[in-house]
């Protein structure tokens, strides 16, 4: 299987976990959320702070299938390492709540390392295509 191959079925399981999570974030935030890692949650209307990063998430795989679907591969590896800071601030925050630690490094932390090898493998996949010279056009006679 090729390196592309790969890089396309990493990216793809990425894009269905993060709308799956997502989604079930905006449809039912309060049970989802106890397996964000976070040891308590909002109260009255917070709740709704828990939609919002169900919405965050979806927009975040919807990036994803774009470059994806367009064949844009060098900004798809570009963009992987970025939504990465996404995981691994959900990483820290759990952390620094004194939440699960478990969670914060098994799922967060674990999913964020993921996404940036995958980010640098599709990188190193397009480094050839990016450094390609390209040929001089012919010169009419």
């Amino acid at each position: 299987m090729s390196l592309k191959k790969i890089n396309t079925v990493l990216v793809a399981a990425f894009v269905l976990f993060i709308l799956w999570f997502g989604t079930e974030f905006i449809l039912s935030p309060e049970t989802t959320a106890p397996g964000f890692g976070l040891p308590s949650w909002p109260s009255d209307d917070g709740g709704g702070f828990l939609i919002i990063k169900g919405i965050r998430d979806v927009v975040l795989a919807l990036v994803l299938v774009i470059l994806l679907v367009t064949g844009q591969r060098r900004a798809l590896g570009w963009v992987l390492l970025v939504e990465a800071l996404a995981a691994y601030g959900d990483m820290s925050t759990v952390l620094a709540h004194h939440g699960s630690v478990a969670t914060a490094l098994g799922l967060h932390g674990l999913t964020a390392t993921l996404m940036v090898v995958n980010g640098l493998l599709i990188l190193r996949e397009t480094r050839k295509v990016a450094a390609a010279p390209v040929a001089p056009a012919p010169q009419p006679a």
